[in-house]
Parts: C-alpha cells; sequence; structure tokens
C-alpha cells in the first residue's frame, strides 16, 4: 500500500467513526515524535493504535480492513491466568470490503455491529487437522443466544447484533448496504501469531513509502 493511501484511509475512517458519536483515545492524535518516546512504550509493545492492512495484496477497495485497537493486555496474562487478559477494537469494513478467511489460534472474540450497513460473515468449525470444516453445520453464541449456521450460509448481524467466535472458528466478514463500524471484544491480542489464513497472505500490507507518515501504524512499531 502507498502511505499517501493510508494516510487518507485513516482520515476517512476517523470522520466516519465520528459521525457514531465515537471518540479515539488521545493518543490517536499524538504526533510522530510522540509515539516514538519513551511515553509511548507501553502503547507500541502492546500493539495500540492505527492499523489499516490490504493483507499484502494491493487491494485495499476488494480485500482489506481498518482496524483501532483501543487496549490490549499482555500474553504473558494469559500464561498466568490472571490480570488484563482482554482487549478491544473498532473496526471499519467497507461496503463489499472482504476480511479474508481465517481463524485464531488462541484469541476467542466478539464481533459487533456497532452501526451502519450490515455485517455479513462465513463461518465455519475446523476439522480435526484445523482445516476448514465445509461439510458439517457450526453452532456459535449470537447476543447469548445459540444460533446454528449451516454449510454455506451467512450470518448476517444488523446493527447492535453480535456474535462470539472461539478460538478455532475459521470466519471472513464483509459490510453490505453501506460500510460498517465494527467492535471487536476479545482475549488478549496478539496479531503477529495468531491469525491463520486460509489463503497464505500476510496480516500486515507491505507499504510503499511515497510520502511521509502522517502517523505511525502498528505495522510501524515492529519494522
Amino acid at each position: 500500500m502507498k502511505r499517501s493511501d493510508i494516510n487518507a484511509i485513516k482520515t476517512e475512517a476517523e470522520a466516519f467513526i465520528r459521525s457514531f458519536g465515537a471518540v479515539l483515545p488521545p493518543f490517536a492524535n499524538w504526533s510522530l515524535e510522540q509515539m516514538r518516546s519513551e511515553k509511548a512504550t507501553g502503547i507500541r509493545e502492546r500493539g495500540l493504535g492505527w492499523d489499516i492492512t490490504d493483507y499484502g495484496q494491493g487491494r485495499f477497495d476488494e480485500l482489506g480492513l481498518f482496524l483501532f485497537t483501543l487496549r490490549n493486555g499482555d500474553v504473558a496474562d494469559l500464561n498466568n491466568g490472571r490480570g488484563m487478559l482482554y482487549a478491544e477494537k473498532l473496526l471499519v469494513s467497507r461496503d463489499k470490503q472482504l476480511s479474508p478467511m481465517h481463524r485464531h489460534i488462541i484469541k476467542a472474540e466478539d464481533i459487533i455491529n456497532r452501526g451502519g450497513g450490515d455485517l455479513v460473515m462465513e463461518i465455519f468449525a475446523s476439522d480435526p487437522q484445523g482445516g476448514i470444516d465445509r461439510d458439517n453445520p457450526v453452532v456459535v453464541p449470537s447476543d447469548g443466544c445459540l444460533v446454528t449456521i449451516k454449510p454455506g450460509e451467512l450470518l448476517r448481524l444488523k446493527p447492535g447484533e453480535s456474535v462470539t467466535l472461539m478460538p478455532g472458528i475459521w470466519h471472513a466478514f464483509w459490510a453490505e448496504r453501506g460500510d460498517c463500524l465494527i467492535g471487536e471484544v476479545s482475549t488478549v491480542n496478539d496479531d503477529r501469531t495468531d491469525n491463520v489464513f486460509e489463503d497464505p497472505i500476510p496480516r500486515f500490507a507491505t507499504i510503499e513509502e511515497d510520502v511521509a507518515p502522517d502517523f505511525l501504524l502498528v505495522a510501524d512499531y515492529y519494522a
């Protein structure tokens, strides 16, 4: 992705988030120098902040996702069984923009339609080898009620509705009838290690530095 496109996408997504009355934390507006400072060490270590990806495919409008990580615990807390065991994100999925089929090894998550268009999800269980089981139904909680999804059936979440996905549940999603603001509440999240994609694609974008960055991406922390 070109850095100029990333800068523009961030501006558009931020305005979309504000249109629903949501306010991002102060560090969302920190300068490059502030984000690189010692004060921001915890922000960088926990992967908080702006995250824009085309999954390395160069087709953001078709295959991509905007994310902002608001809070995130430490994987060590999971190993200890106590502490900050949770994470929270805001996502923006553009109309008909696919977030590709994947599962998580550790993370359980609630995916919530916070407003805008419909959030459409394709969901499958894992087979014994960890691959996709496209032959059997899968049962997932949706707003506290169990829902059975048949092979090939889509789950459509209207604004306010949600689904809970446990580790190993395969899922892809996209918005229809307009862009969608999505909430994610989950276990501690490490996007460098906990995403398994159906196709061998990277989690983070490859960035072409055609202009100077207006802000740092989470991926920039790891560069």
